[in-house]
């Protein structure tokens, strides 16, 4: 068994088990955690109250004891636009913690884990890494997009409308219609944005059932996929399979090259590194441009693509069909196994039933893949573009520099048009110290989306993006400027220049300016107490996943693995 107790550490357990109604005889199976990020606030994860049922149905038919245990299960659209948005990022790592605790205390031989959204599922995963007991995930699949008047909608169009209705664009009444009808059922929201990203990169790992980041939520498909993962924890437990047996450097890899084919989230910078590095893995932006210059473009989604959704996404054979493309062009390395199997069995079985919508890789979309990490002297480390949600007739753009230290001052200078045509914003101290927290500027973006800006405007901030963000919106500049990034010493009026080929971020200053600047250099110190401040103090930087728990050293794999 996993877990070695002494006689008297077990009957002390037992007693406390037979108190909620549990037999003689259950108390000598294994025990199979269900660790439930189920909640009232949030649509991605309302259906996993159903999900569990099953599972728990599942386990207990194959002779396992399941016992649900609730973890934390935010959404970051609940508090967009909000200082409750400061939490969202730092509630991944309390999220690992959670899972971590509940698996080591109560001593689980093994775990369900579920979860969809954001930062829930990466979160998950970097607490189980930690545990090492046998442990599989299970997803909540996707919501329907909504509609209004034949127009596709998502939540993200929300905010996009306000922008229009604040221009004049639209009345009241047509904005109030479009949230009303945005998201029609509980699910992961339809887009390519961070929750669809982080569930196939669960399912790529190996965690989930083939098919679950791909599958409609609450459909009958759906169902089955959860009886597959209760019965496949139970095989893992007897046979004592941890994540570390079986998750490799390669694994990680096979997940940028979807990301990159996809055009998936930014955020996928910060979770995956920080997942790995759970294993001793060291994952850097380096490793995503390089696999992003070497693998194409073959599969558009909003907001990459301006209405087709999840929905036609999974029609045409999910995150499947797109890895059978990738391994038709030997991009992905299939030997690859995790606790469901190979990824070559995994593409044995796969189809791609609609080729305009999964293009083969060999007629990709674009030749290159999705987001790009650019440097200059505006992050001297890394910074990330999705280009792929940008206009394909836009591969550079200059313009001066119009500066505000965080998304509000910013919003509220566009809303009232002080920002126009030709400017390159510029919204820092809203990094993982700066803000503290770093919270995602979609607000700003969708605005800009919104008042028809899109082509018009670029953004450069040190705070992070919506999966679901369109535009010229440049990201996770890193040094942040609470840490003296130059990106604090950038001035209004400073010309700047984005060449997205190049991969560059060029601010047309000189370093005896600079220096100058930074010679009378003050942080700006955001108000902060609690959870937030111990995050400022701990995290690490954007450019090694804005995480309190870094590189984790393994006596399994040399220091230097994954560089």
């Amino acid at each position: 068994m996993i877990r070695q107790w002494t006689e008297e550490a077990l009957d002390h357990r037992n007693a406390l088990l037979y108190a909620m109604g549990v037999d003689e005889e259950e108390v000598k199976r294994p025990v199979i955690g269900i660790v439930n990020a189920w909640n009232e606030m949030n649509p991605g994860h309302f259906d996993l109250k159903e999900a569990a049922r099953i599972i728990k149905g599942e386990i207990k038919k194959c002779g396992c004891l399941p016992r649900e245990l609730p973890v934390s299960g935010i959404c970051d659209g609940i508090c967009s636009n909000t200082d409750g948005d400061r939490y969202t990022l730092p509630a991944r790592d309390l999220v690992s913690s959670e899972v971590e605790t509940v698996a080591e205390l109560n001593r689980l031989d093994g775990m369900v884990l579920l979860a969809s959204c954001d930062k829930v599922v990466p979160g998950m995963l970097m607490g189980g890494l930690r545990a090492d007991i046998p442990m599989v995930m299970f997803t909540g699949g996707y919501m329907p997009a909504g509609n209004y008047n034949g127009r596709m909608l998502t939540l993200t169009h929300t905010k996009q409308a306000y922008a229009s209705w604040q221009a004049g664009q639209i009345d009241r009444e047509e904005y109030k219609q479009i949230v009303r009808n945005a998201c029609p059922s509980p699910g992961v929201c339809p887009f390519m944005g961070t929750a669809n990203t982080m569930c196939a990169m669960a399912e790529i790992l190996g965690f989930s059932p083939d098919g679950n980041a791909a599958v409609r939520a609450q459909s009958e498909e759906w169902r089955q996929m959860a009886v597959k993962a209760g019965k496949r924890i139970t095989e893992l437990v007897r046979e004592e399979i941890r994540p570390s047996d079986r998750i490799t450097f390669a694994s990680f890899k096979n997940v940028i090259r979807y990301v990159m084919a996809t055009g998936g989230s930014t955020n996928t910078l910060l979770h995956l590194p920080a997942v790995a590095a759970q294993m001793g893995y060291r994952i850097t932006p380096e490793l995503f441009d390089e696999l992003s210059r070497e693998t194409p473009f073959i599969s558009a989604i909003y907001p990459n693509h301006p209405t087709d959704t999840m929905e036609d996404f999974s029609r045409a054979g999910g995150v499947s069909a797109v890895i059978k493309e990738l391994d038709s062009a030997g991009l992905v390395e299939r030997d690859t196994v995790g606790m469901f199997d190979s990824l070559a069995e995994k593409i044995s079985r796969a189809e791609n039933r609609d080729t305009s919508q999964i293009h083969p890789a060999a007629a990709p979309i674009m030749r290159q893949g999705g987001l790009a990490v650019l440097h200059g002297n505006i992050g001297t480390e890394s910074a990330i573009l999705k280009f792929s949600a940008v206009d394909s007739g836009i591969r550079r753009f200059e313009g001066k520099a119009k500066v505000y230290n965080s998304q509000d001052d910013g919003w509220n200078a566009l809303l009232h048009d002080e920002i126009t045509a030709g400017d390159v914003v510029v919204i820092r101290y809203e990094g993982p110290k700066g803000s503290p927290g770093m919270p995602h500027l979609e607000t700003f973006m969708a605005a800009v989306l919104g008042k028809g800006l899109g082509e018009k405007v670029a953004l450069i901030t040190d705070g992070r993006f919506s999966g679901a963000t369109g535009g010229i919106a440049v990201g996770h500049v890193s040094p942040e400027a609470y840490v003296g990034g130059n990106i604090a010493l950038i001035e209004n009026g400073d010309m700047i220049r984005i060449d997205i080929e190049e991969r560059r971020l060029y601010l047309d200053v000189s370093e005896s300016v600079l220096k100058e600047r930074r010679r009378c250099f003050q942080t700006i110190e955001k108000p902060s107490s609690g959870y937030l401040e111990l995050y400022r103090k701990n995290t690490n930087s954007t450019h090694e996943g804005a995480t309190m728990y870094g590189f984790r050293k393994s006596d399994k794999k040399p220091d230097c693995a994954g560089i």
